[in-house]
């Protein structure tokens, strides 16, 4: 069984800079495309960026210059560096990753989420 944990929210000043980390814990065969959506009260999940196995990526618009998503094969893990944070980045940031389960089928899993709050 396979659970993503993440890691690194908080509180920050707009302006400031969070780094948030999912690590894919447990068996598999390999990871296919990671990504981190958010959800702030009210609104739908949206995604956020995402990379695929190769290595390329793609951010919403209002993300980009701002946010870097980069991955680690190695330590199966997802990291998402957000600089220059606007109170409107508010929410809940969730990660979420295609893994090859060890039956070599593809399956989606999600993490818990990781509540980023940028004050103004």
């Amino acid at each position: 069984q396979v659970q993503l944990v993440e890691s690194g929210g908080g509180l920050v000043q707009a302006g400031g800079s969070l780094r948030l980390s999912c690590t894919a814990a447990g068996r598999s065969l390999g990871i296919n495309d990671m990504a981190w959506y958010r959800q702030a009260p009210g609104k739908q999940r949206e995604l956020v960026a995402g990379i695929s196995r190769t290595g390329s990526t793609n951010y919403i618009d209002s993300v980009k210059g701002r946010f870097t998503i980069s991955r680690d094969d190695r330590n199966n893990t997802l990291v998402l560096q957000m600089n220059s944070l606007k109170p409107e980045d508010t929410a809940a940031y969730v990660c979420n990753a295609e893994i090859m389960t060890s039956l070599g089928l593809p399956r989606e899993y999600w993490g818990q989420g990781t509540q980023v709050t940028v004050s103004s």
